[in-house]
C-alpha cells in the first residue's frame, strides 16, 4: 500500500503525452469497449496541452522507493463549461484513468481532492461535474464515495466522429 507522501498530483506537460494517450485509449476500451484511433487521440491530447483554454490534464505520479524516480499511475482532464446562471464556470472531470496495478489505493481520491481544492480556491469556478458511462457501476461508486452526487440532468449528444456503440457494448 502506498503512502500519501509517495503520490504527487501535478499538471501534465508535453512530456506526458505518450502516457496520457495510452491511458485514454485503455480507458475507452475498458469502459466503453471502444478502440480509439490512437493517432487522432494523441493529436487531441496534444491540442489540450498546447492550448490550456481547451482544458488541462493532471497526472498522479508515484514515487516507488527512496529514489527520485516516479511512475505515472493516474490521469484526469478538466474541461470548462460557462454557467450564465452562476456567472462562473463548471469544471468537468473527464478522461479519468488509474493504472489497474494502482487501483483501490487512493489514487483517484487524491486526484479528486486536489481538483476540488484547486476549484474551490478560485472565484471563477462554481462547481465540479463529471459524466460516467451508464453501466459503469464501479466508477459510480467511486464518485459517490468522494462526495459527488448524481445530477438531475441527462446528457444527450450527436457524435460526428465515433460510431454509436451497439447494445451488446461493442462498437458498431
Amino acid at each position: 500500500m502506498m503512502s500519501a507522501d509517495q503520490l504527487r498530483i501535478r499538471q501534465a506537460t508535453l512530456q506526458d503525452l505518450e502516457v496520457l494517450t495510452k491511458f485514454s485509449a485503455a480507458m475507452a476500451l475498458e469502459t466503453e469497449h471502444r478502440n480509439l484511433d490512437t493517432a487522432r487521440l494523441r493529436l487531441g491530447t496534444q491540442a489540450v496541452i498546447e492550448r490550456p483554454e481547451r482544458g488541462q490534464y493532471y497526472v498522479a505520479d508515484l514515487r516507488q522507493d527512496a529514489s527520485a524516480d516516479t511512475v505515472t499511475v493516474g490521469q484526469l482532464l478538466i474541461t470548462y463549461e460557462w454557467s450564465d446562471w452562476r456567472n462562473a464556470q463548471f469544471w468537468w472531470i473527464q478522461s479519468v484513468y488509474v493504472d489497474p496495478a494502482w487501483r483501490h489505493q487512493g489514487v483517484y481520491r487524491a486526484m479528486h481532492g486536489a481538483m476540488m481544492t484547486l476549484a474551490q480556491s478560485r472565484t471563477d469556478v462554481c462547481g465540479v461535474r463529471l459524466y460516467v458511462e451508464g453501466d459503469n457501476t464501479i466508477a459510480k461508486g467511486v464518485y459517490e464515495r468522494v462526495g459527488l452526487t448524481p445530477s438531475t440532468y441527462r446528457i444527450y449528444e450527436s457524435d460526428f466522429v465515433l460510431p454509436k456503440p451497439s447494445p451488446s457494448g461493442h462498437q458498431s
